[in-house]
């Protein structure tokens, strides 16, 4: 077959992410498979030699693998000694405290975002999911009324925030720098956090009425309390550790002269990898002996956290081998060379693209993975001079519209005891807010660059 070009290769691009939504969404086939089923069945059409389909498609999932799996593993350990050593736990005691109880909806989304920066949404959540069941009936009020900071908290930091995995895989495709995307996400992710969660919250809340009674929260407030806790403060140093020595590789050639021994160090400890091999090291020590665990146990832990991740990692493999099919293909010249003539901003395609990805695929990290992909060749044919606000713009995309294919969405509705509906009118309302916001917030931002 011969090569396809202009607007049948952008037709068949477009039948490609309408047969991954409609396979995903309206007939519930596993994701993994019908991303690699389109992926093959786009580059046939597109009329690549089908002796080179399937080892494109392998060397995109190679590559994208070789970086995530490790930031994936490093970090559910990490998140594994979090909840195991009641680290967590304190980090909610003591904001709580610090806020008040009629504040606690303040409390919520600030624990959120602290506690959700080494982990997954999934983890994240069902981490803290006790805590917001455990004050909503300290305080009196909905669970809605703690629940929907919680979760706009870790949305946010999931989306926008190294070091996540898919963040961090938009800043390697982006070639962009770390530090400076950790301090832009900060500045867009707080006031969109704000919005979309407290401020959203008092809205909404008024209009959902929950059951009275809800079947998980008994489990929850009749668990026995943690003995021995580690302190806040030797808590928040573990959480945030990755977090400062990326900082520090992002401002190696300010802090240190360009090829000096000091600046190699620098750049060294603040490679993802490096900073959450670190983080994690130190979490076995101030998370785990030090609260009284053995060797034995702290094995057992990090062996048995990395099961739960296989089916994100295929997941966001495959989205690595679809990037990889959509360039050699020549989709993304064809989108060069539409974006010229329409003179569209590489801000919109990377939103734009991870929104078609999210509702398609229903994973936000798929989506900002599969969107940075399709979109940093453009950029850097374009010459866009931010690519710190191209990875925060193709995050805000990726939380869009979270609907049925979303693990998160049936997560929130179940342990919240909603309906359809109500999962509808509280958090997929959130999870778009979020994304609208961040995105306009990242164009006001790129106005003064």
């Amino acid at each position: 077959m011969a090569p396809a070009t202009g607007s049948w290769l952008l037709g068949y691009a477009a039948v490609a992410i309408i047969a991954l939504i409609v396979l995903i969404a309206r007939y519930r086939l596993n994701p993994f498979i019908v991303i690699t089923l389109v992926s093959v069945g786009l580059a046939l059409m597109a009329g690549m030699p089908p002796s080179g389909v399937v080892s494109a498609y392998e060397a995109g999932v190679g590559k994208t693998l070789g970086h995530i799996a490790l930031v994936v593993a490093l970090g559910t350990m990490l998140g594994k000694l979090m909840a195991e050593s009641g680290g967590a736990e304190q980090v909610a005691r003591t904001l709580i405290d610090r806020f008040g109880e009629r504040n606690a909806h303040w409390a919520m989304v600030c624990i959120a975002f602290l506690v959700g920066l080494p982990l997954f949404f999934e983890v994240g959540f069902v981490l803290l999911v006790p805590i917001a069941f455990t004050v909503a009936r300290r305080v009196g009020v909905s669970l809605l009324m703690v629940g929907l900071p919680m979760v706009a908290g870790l949305s946010v930091v999931h989306a926008l925030v190294p070091p996540h995995p898919g963040a961090m895989l938009a800043v390697q495709a982006y070639q962009a720098s770390v530090g400076q995307t950790l301090v832009y996400a900060l500045l867009i992710g707080v006031p969109t956090a704000i919005i979309a969660g407290p401020l959203y919250a008092r809205f909404i809340v008024p209009h959902i009425h929950l059951p009275a009674q809800n079947p998980l929260e008994r489990q929850f407030i009749a668990r026995e309390p943690r003995l021995r806790l580690p302190s806040f403060r030797l808590t928040l140093a573990t959480i945030l550790l990755p977090v400062v020595l990326m900082l520090l590789g992002g401002w190696a050639n300010l802090l240190a002269e360009p090829g000096t021994g000091l600046n190699q160090f620098l750049l060294f400890i603040g490679n993802s990898v490096i900073a959450l091999l670190v983080a994690t090291l130190v979490s076995f020590w101030t998370l785990g002996l030090a609260q009284g665990m053995n060797r034995e146990s702290i094995l057992k832990f990090t062996n048995e956290c990395l099961a739960p991740t296989a089916s994100i990692t295929l997941l966001v493999g495959a989205g690595g081998g679809l990037n990889r099919i959509l360039i050699d293909s020549g989709v993304t010249e064809q989108i060069v060379g539409l974006a010229h003539e329409f003179q569209l901003s590489p801000l919109w395609m990377g939103w734009l693209f991870a929104v078609l990805m999210r509702v398609a695929t229903g994973s936000a990290t798929v989506a900002l993975t599969t969107a940075s992909g399709v979109v940093a060749p453009v950029a850097v044919g374009l010459g866009y001079p931010h690519p710190e606000l191209l990875v925060i713009a193709t995050g805000a995309g990726s939380v869009i519209l979270s609907h049925v294919n979303d693990g998160g969405f049936w997560l929130v509705k179940e342990y919240f005891n909603m309906t359809v509906i109500q999962t509808f009118k509280t958090w997929t309302v959130l999870e778009t807010l979020i994304s609208v916001i961040a995105f306009g917030l990242t164009l006001v931002l790129a106005e003064f660059l």
